[in-house]
């Protein structure tokens, strides 16, 4: 199976059209007319797989990132629609630069070749996966979690479906169904047939994507993120900050998992979070106490929730010294997705953007901002906290490699004297 899966794979590869190939516009049209209309048997499918979580007995959680809806297929519209958007800018030939007086060099773009994405029981990420790659003529395996097989199957429909309609090969994009682990060990060790890994999830996922695996990862990381809060802020805007980062969405990788803030405003932080009366769950550590309210619960930070994504409606809030024990803590304990500073003293917010090594830093803003849409960088397949090929927000244009034709009219290295 494997083998079929890889030979098929690169053989839709090669006979896709060049990248900015009209083909690839139609397909995103056809893919929305594709969902719009089957989107009844992807939800009756995604019933099943539901229901079959829940009598597992699945966490609230994973169950509901399992769950689609109506909302869900209004969300994937509206990124189809900026997907197409972004394509013109993203493969726009670039103008060619004079080499000397001899020769012309031009930047063509080229797809990275076969994308293999592993990921957990997110249904929303096997059409993402069917989309932000393959418009720029990448060959896409998606292996997304057994949860989810019968949703897999009824997306997997209207992918084909769609690239058929466009003039597309239907081999570019490869649902994995089989859901023994010696077929995702197989795929993870084939640098000669899989030439880039995206794997999306939890730490644990992504750790073993990279140490049982010999292809190029774009890793997106675990999402164990901080925010510093300084002694010179406006506590009332640094909570609402703080929730922000964390409510909408608790399981994101964007998420916020801990507050770190000055130990002689610490109380008064938390005083600022209660008053809220969120529905969240504060871990208090380093002695703090509070009293609940609202819908505000209190529980002690244990030891071992330092580096933890609680993917709930959980922060934990630990006092601490200063910014430079901020850092030392980040250093530490993060995972180099996001973190944030808020601070109304510009010294000190240099001191932790130069201290810390993340994809992003957010100063006097919620985490939540790093988003490709969000900045302005596009619509995104993952976030990458790696140092090489991309970091930040996984955009179309970071999905393709390039070649360099050199025009050379008839020169000799051997008549250019260097």
């Amino acid at each position: 199976m494997t083998e079929q899966l890889l030979s098929s794979a690169r053989a839709a590869l090669r006979a896709a059209p060049p990248v900015g190939d009209p083909a690839y516009r139609r397909y995103c049209g056809a893919l929305a007319e594709h969902l719009t209309d089957s989107w009844p048997l992807v939800l009756k499918a995604n019933e099943e797989d539901v229901a079959r979580a829940e009598r597992r007995g699945l966490s609230p959680v994973l169950v509901e990132r399992l769950r689609l809806t109506e909302g869900h297929l209004d969300g994937l519209l509206r990124l189809i629609d900026a997907v197409t958007a972004e394509l013109g800018p993203a493969t726009a030939p670039a103008p060619p630069v004079p080499i000397g007086d001899w020769g012309e060099l031009r930047r063509v773009a080229k797809p990275l070749g076969v994308v293999f994405m592993v990921y957990e029981a997110r249904p929303t990420v096997t059409v993402e996966g069917a989309l932000i790659p393959v418009v720029v003529g990448n060959s896409v395996l998606l292996r997304g979690g057994k949860e989810m097989a019968d949703t897999d199957a009824a997306l997997a429909t209207a992918v084909h479906g769609a690239l058929v309609s466009a003039g597309l090969p239907a081999g570019l994009v490869s649902v994995v169904e089989d859901p023994d682990r010696s077929v995702l060990r197989e795929l993870l060790r084939r640098p000669d047939a899989v030439d880039v890994l995206i794997p999306r999830g939890s730490p644990a996922l992504i750790d073993h994507c990279r140490s049982a695996g010999s292809v190029p990862v774009i890793a997106s990381g675990g999402g164990v993120n901080h925010l510093y809060v300084h002694g010179s802020a406006d506590l009332a805007r640094a909570a609402a900050i703080a929730l922000d980062s964390k409510l909408a969405e608790p399981s994101a990788c964007n998420t916020l998992e801990l507050v770190l803030v000055d130990e002689h405003v610490a109380e008064d932080f938390v005083g600022e979070l209660v008053r809220t009366g969120a529905d969240v769950t504060l871990k208090l550590g380093g002695g703090l106490r509070a009293r609940p309210g609202g819908g505000v619960r209190i529980a002690e930070l244990a030891p071992h929730d330092l580096g933890r994504e609680f993917l709930e409606p959980t922060i934990g809030v630990l006092p601490v010294t200063g910014v430079d024990a901020a850092v030392e803590h980040v250093r530490r304990y993060g995972s180099a997705h996001t973190e944030g500073v808020v601070s109304a003293d510009g010294d000190v917010v240099e001191r932790f953007t130069r201290g810390v090594d993340a994809a992003a830093v957010v100063v006097n803003g919620s985490l939540r901002l790093h988003d490709g849409p969000t900045l302005g960088l596009g619509s995104e397949i993952s976030i990458s906290t790696g140092r090489l090929h991309v970091r930040g927000p996984v955009t179309v244009s970071a999905l393709l490699t390039h070649t360099w034709v050199v025009e050379a009219r008839g020169a000799l290295r051997a008549e250019r004297g260097h």
